[in-house]
This record gives C-alpha cells, structure tokens and sequence, in this order.
C-alpha cells in the first residue's frame, strides 16, 4: 500500500497524508503560519455575502454580573 500525499497549500511540496505528518496538510509550521496570516489579514476570505454593521447607540443594559 502506498502512502497518499497532497500537495502543501501554501509551498506545494508533497506532503504525507499520515499521522507522522504533524503539520498536515502543510509540510512545516511555517507554511501553516504563512496561511493563518494570509486568513488574519484577510487575502483570503470565504466568499458569501456582507453582514451589515450595525451602530450601537449606548443605550443597552450591561448584563448582570455575577
């Protein structure tokens, strides 16, 4: 049986698909880390449609507190 391997999405390295693979499916942290701040800084995004802000007046209750 041969091991599956996917390409990283970030650097595209091959990368096995197993549990020996901590970082899977990128091959190392820093691909990880490079991904995570790509969505952080929002280069990427889920594409749907935009929620509207909405403006708080100040005048609600703060919840109690316990």
């Amino acid at each position: 049986m041969s091991l599956r391997t996917v390409p990283c999405p970030t650097c595209r390295r091959p990368v096995e698909w197993s549990p020996a693979s901590a970082w899977r499916p990128f091959c190392s942290e820093r691909c990880k880390l490079i991904d995570l701040g790509a969505w952080v800084s929002e280069q990427r995004a889920i594409p749907g449609e935009e929620i509207p802000v909405v403006q708080d007046d100040g005048e609600h209750e703060e919840p109690p507190r316990h």
